[in-house]
């Protein structure tokens, strides 16, 4: 019997034993996530079986057959899509018990405290400074453009525990509980009327040592782990042929055939064909990550979905003419899920201008493949007195 029919048998048993018709849903979550049947390839004990991450789609594809609830991923994308894999990697045994069960039900959700006013692009320049009292880090800054920080739980939190040492090696990343009173968020309103993001001010946070993930001063190491597996979120699904802005333009396209112009047609079939070659090469990525080969790949997913997602939305107010100028709701709300391709026309092109921002800056993700996928020189460090290979990667 292959691996994915004994997969199959196996969820069976599951939900005969757990009928969702008759089963709370945390209730199922929590005795999924117990029988390893939340992310199969992650250790037993752990949500998973030890099986490779290809088997994942077996299992998702029967438990919505069996109409058995899910665990409301669009709203803890940083928790499932960050957080998870980082925890499993660099966290110990004792932070995976506490913090990745509930974290895939739900019940726990995430956000991620990276970027500071003085520190975007430039992460290693942040300036949240940590300091170990005791047992606990003291934790005091400012961090900025904040998914989902209105209703997070916890977060991961990059912050300096060494000021004395060049900007790479000096950081320390935590786990960090926002409930504590010293977090204060506050919603930034952005261009399509929403408070999608936030600003983090952190005064006299407390953190337990024991929640800090890897060791003092290995903060960019961990760090960029995460942010491999970020641009490896956004960019990188398994769509279907003709989803997403594609989907959407194309939608558009053939219920206004008014506005079609030949050269409209040929931007139209430009950009179709550049999304099916972002799909075929985002399903390659996927082969690879199911070998559990995590690289750089990502960054040029994250690059091309960026660019692709702001000319068909660009293209889709063309094609409504006036009607692409108009715009449904300005009205402030604090979402709690992205979505890229929701609205009118309207909202998904002014959505798309934050794609090229998000989850790494363009003009870094091109650096990212031009030295590590290309192979190309890289450019003069700012840490003029350690050498470019001793950076930690």
């Amino acid at each position: 019997m292959s691996a994915a029919a004994e997969l199959r048998e196996r969820v069976a048993a599951f939900l005969a034993e757990h009928d969702p018709a008759t089963t709370e849903r945390l209730d199922h979550l929590r005795a999924r996530y117990d029988a390893g049947l939340a992310w199969v390839h992650f250790p037993p004990g752990r949500g998973g079986l030890g099986l490779p991450r290809a088997l994942q789609p077996v299992v998702e594809e029967a438990f919505a057959a069996a109409g058995a609830p899910d665990n409301a991923p669009h709203r803890n994308g940083i928790g499932l899509g960050m957080a998870a894999p980082t925890i499993l990697a660099f966290g110990t045994p004792e932070q995976q018990d506490r913090f990745l069960r509930p974290l895939w039900t739900g019940e726990e959700t995430w956000c991620q405290l990276f970027s500071e006013p003085g520190a975007g692009s430039d992460l290693a320049a942040l300036g949240t400074r940590a300091v170990l009292d005791g047992d606990t880090w003291v934790v005091d800054g400012q961090k900025l453009w904040t998914s989902g920080a209105h209703t997070a739980r916890f977060a991961i939190l990059v912050a300096r525990t060494d000021p004395d040492v060049p900007k790479h090696r000096g950081l320390t990343y935590f786990l960090c509980d926002m409930t504590d009173p010293g977090v204060e968020v506050r919603p930034l309103r952005q261009l399509t009327g929403e408070a999608e993001f936030n600003e983090v001010f952190l005064t006299g946070v407390r953190i337990p040592d024991a929640h800090r993930l890897g060791e003092v001063g290995e903060g960019w190491r961990v760090a960029t782990a995460t942010l491999d597996h970020e641009r490896v979120a956004i960019g990188a699904g398994s769509p279907a042929r003709e989803s997403g802005m594609v989907g959407r333009v194309a939608e558009t396209w053939r219920a206004h055939p008014e506005a079609r112009t030949p050269g409209l047609h040929d931007r139209l079939v430009r950009h179709w064909v550049d999304a099916e070659v972002a799909r075929a090469a985002g399903l390659r990525l996927q082969q690879k990550l199911a070998r559990g080969q995590l690289g750089p790949e990502g960054a040029a997913m994250k690059l091309v979905f960026a660019r692709l997602a702001q000319q068909l939305s660009g293209l889709e107010v063309e094609l409504l003419g006036d009607d692409g100028l108009r715009y449904s709701d300005w009205t402030l709300v604090r979402p709690d899920r992205v979505d890229f391709t929701g609205r009118d026309a309207g909202y998904r092109y002014l959505r798309a201008k934050g794609n090229s921002i998000e989850g790494g800056t363009s003009e870094i993700l091109r650096n990212i493949v031009a030295e590590r996928v290309l192979g190309l020189p890289g450019e003069p460090r700012v840490d003029k007195d350690v050498p470019w290979k001793e950076i930690p990667r």
